[in-house]
């Protein structure tokens, strides 16, 4: 089942996203049986759908009833989620990773090469369905797509490195993250006919909340359980990618200390032991705030627009973000 965030909510987004689900099990199917299998899993192990449901709110950003969008709007949603899911297909056979959404990951349950070639057929069906919604959203998918590249590579030229610097790893986010959320925006205010100028505040929206979004996983990568994050914690720390709460806590008074203990081959329980230090010192919360100048600039590219139930959701997305950590 699909778990929609209880403030994420327009009168007709419960709806609409149910037609997101139909529409991504029709996009994936293949003549190839197995294929389509492979393609629909992690359709199966649901998600929150944020990157639709951003779409869907932004193209109905100008509706003061609130209600349910056209069929080109959805295929847009559908089109951004699919880019995700592709990328998640990649991002697991890269990390080794066994688990996703609390389900065996494909590279686990079939093998990294089937993994591979299905995040290609998903990017290739996002991109044949952006090209059917007109030239400057395929446009923009493709250079998301590209963005997501640069913000990864970004990530692991910076394995290991302690000395990582806040810079990069804002720059990794933007691409890796927060990109394709501006572009989730972006794709329904295009798709939506919307004026340039409401486009470019949605996009602002969907960059910030990307960015304190994903500095609040990377909290919660930290201060969460196995069962709490659907995945195993700590995954970063014993991938050598140190995120923003690790790299505060490196320049925090038990630095020395944290540095002896990172690096490859990161047993669990020297993984509990960092995880440990990095919670009782100022990382967490150094990056909580972080994450919370992140959502108020979210907040701020919404205050010009229209007073709909589409923009309310938006609003309260970006103030429920932080509720996930909790000050």
């Amino acid at each position: 089942m699909t778990a929609i965030d209880p403030v994420f909510v327009l009168p007709s987004l419960n709806e609409d996203l149910a037609r997101v689900e139909n529409r991504l099990r029709a996009e994936v199917r293949s003549d190839l049986d197995f294929l389509s299998t492979v393609a629909r899993h992690l359709i199966d192990a649901g998600g929150k759908r944020i990157r639709p449901g951003l779409a869907i709110a932004s193209a109905g950003i100008a509706d003061p009833q609130g209600r349910s969008c056209a069929d080109d709007i959805i295929g847009g949603a559908v089109a951004v989620e699919l880019v995700h899911m592709g990328s998640l297909y990649h991002d697991d056979v890269i990390d080794g990773a066994t688990t996703r959404r609390n389900v065996s990951s494909v590279n686990a349950t079939w093998g990294n090469a089937t993994a591979i070639l299905a995040g290609d057929f998903l990017l290739a069906r996002a991109s044949q369905l952006a090209a059917s919604l007109g030239t400057e959203v395929a446009e923009l998918l493709a250079a998301t797509i590209g963005k997501l590249c640069e913000g990864q590579i970004r990530e692991y030229q910076d394995t290991y490195n302690c000395d990582r610097s806040v810079q990069n790893y804002e720059l990794s986010v933007s691409g890796k993250t927060a990109s394709l959320l501006a572009a989730s925006c972006r794709v329904g205010a295009i798709v939506a006919g919307h004026p340039a100028p409401l486009a470019e505040a949605l996009s602002e929206f969907g960059h910030s909340y990307g960015m304190a979004f994903q500095i609040v996983d990377d909290i919660l990568d930290v201060i969460s359980s196995d069962d709490e994050l659907g995945k195993p914690a700590g995954h970063d720390l014993r991938e050598g990618n140190y995120t923003l709460p690790v790299l505060l806590a490196v320049r925090s008074s038990d630095g020395v200390r944290l540095r002896s203990i990172l690096g490859p081959g990161l047993s669990p329980e020297e993984s509990d032991l960092a995880r440990g230090i990095i919670r009782a010192g100022p990382g967490v919360r150094e990056a909580f705030a972080a994450a919370s100048v992140w959502a108020d600039r979210a907040a701020t590219s919404l205050t010009e627009l229209p007073d709909t139930p589409a923009a309310a959701a938006l609003r309260a997305a970006a103030e429920h973000l932080l509720g996930r950590v909790g000050s």
